[in-house]
């Protein structure tokens, strides 16, 4: 048995608010675009992402708009990051503190 491979999936009332929404996946590279509707992202930050099918959390190690590297991206803004799992169209996405 692999210990700590999967970490415990988070409630509602533990996740708050989401910051942002997946509009699209790329499988090819396995990267999301999330618009963020409210606060800010940043690389280092821990981001949750949350579907019917979608449920894991991850560290933000680096993001991109319009294929350029950026350092912080705030509300209303689209951005492309790596994702560890597919994601899709209308998952969720928080920031954890």
């Amino acid at each position: 048995m692999i210990f700590g491979l999967f970490k415990k999936k988070r409630t509602a009332a533990e996740l708050g608010e989401p910051i942002g929404e997946v509009t699209h996946f790329f499988p090819h590279v396995k990267a999301g675009v999330i618009k963020l509707e409210k606060n800010t992202l940043s690389p280092g930050d821990t981001i949750y992402i949350k579907g019917h099918t979608t449920d894991f959390e991850q560290k933000v190690k680096s993001m991109q708009v319009n294929h350029t590297p950026i350092e912080k991206a705030s509300k209303g803004q689209e951005v492309g990051l790596k994702v560890k799992c597919k994601v899709r169209h209308g998952d969720k996405v928080y920031k954890i503190s």
